[in-house]
């Protein structure tokens, strides 16, 4: 059984699938689940190209993201709390996973493929390999 889960979610349509999967899962009595989002540091965002155009502000993102996080937490079963963070996402995933002392790791993948994943990168496939407990990854369909 379960007590402490990570739960990294993007805002991506593949979040509602890894909460969907937290209904598999066999937890304790007591256990946490700790619902998290990493927004991209402002370095970042800097490197948008300026000819697009770009997301809504910093500040309606955070709350948008917040609402929804307490959207899915009011459907768990079990005790959870939030964290909102900047950063690298695999690393600030990693850093909370350590803080908390998590088992498990669940996070989606967009199956991203070929030129998309060299450029952008697989932040689950760093979690996977960098993590120091289980990782469950939630494939997109």
């Amino acid at each position: 059984m379960l007590n402490t889960v990570l739960v990294a979610l993007d805002g991506s349509e593949i979040a509602e699938r890894v909460i969907q999967t937290l209904d598999d899962l066999a937890f304790s009595g007591d256990a946490k689940v700790i619902l998290c989002h990493v927004f991209p540091t402002p370095e970042s965002e800097i490197e948008l190209p300026a000819d697009r155009p770009q997301s809504e502000s910093p500040t309606f993102s955070y709350f948008h993201i917040e609402k929804q996080l307490q959207s899915y937490q009011e459907k768990l079963s079990v005790k959870s709390e939030l964290e909102l963070v900047t950063g690298d996402p695999a690393e600030e995933i990693i850093r909370l996973a350590n803080i908390y002392q998590t088992e498990l790791i669940v996070i989606g993948s967009r199956g991203l493929m070929g030129m998309k994943r060299i450029v952008q990168g697989s932040v689950s496939s760093q979690v996977v390999e960098e993590a120091n407990c289980s990782v469950l990854v939630i494939k997109a369909r």
